[in-house]
């Protein structure tokens, strides 16, 4: 789809908005959505700038509070110092200038992650389908010899043996499936 403003480059920003039932779409480029982007999203009443949105959305002015007052007057505000962007900044533009900053607002950006991922602030990512089996065998494997250590350690060799038979038949059937070429 080509963009609707300069009718050149193609239209990477889709933005929809209803209002009172009306729906109105706007398709822009990069640099038109820069330029303008303002313009088409601040028409009517009730308007809104995109970066108020996704500062809303993430709730940036509640962590900016925070760090407002983790921070005392007498300390320098908190910059980054490969690209010098301070939180403020990152605050309004909502983006960073470099890979550093994440390091340097850690502190800041924690809740607003954990706000946005249900509490998580890792990502767990997901096991690709065409090697998801083995990867859960293996993890099994370790799991089984971490607990055949413990029972060995503890002298419990009934339930020892038992787990032992269950690492050789998991052992067994995941060698027999990589030669059928699984």
């Amino acid at each position: 789809m080509i963009c609707q403003e300069c009718k050149e480059r193609p239209a990477t920003l889709h933005f929809t908005k209803v209002i009172n039932g009306e729906k109105t779409t706007i398709q822009l480029c990069e640099k038109c959505a820069q330029e303008k982007g303002d313009l088409f999203l601040n028409e009517g009443p009730g308007a809104f700038s995109f970066n108020n949105l996704l500062s809303g959305l993430l709730n940036f002015d509640s962590a900016f509070q925070q760090a407002k007052t983790s921070t005392t007057s007498t300390s320098p505000i908190l910059q980054c110092d490969v690209c010098k962007m301070t939180y403020q900044q990152f605050a309004k533009v909502g983006r960073f200038g470099c890979a550093h900053c994440y390091e340097t607002f850690r502190n800041q950006l924690v809740p607003v992650i954990k706000r946005l991922h249900s509490g998580n602030i890792e990502h767990g990512g997901k096991v690709p389908k065409r090697i998801g089996g083995s990867l859960h065998v293996k993890k099994k494997l370790q799991q089984l010899k971490g607990e055949l250590q413990s029972l060995i350690a503890n002298e419990e060799f009934e339930q020892a043996a038992k787990v032992r038979d269950q690492i050789r038949s998991l052992e067994k059937n995941f060698h027999d499936g990589e030669g059928n070429g699984r």
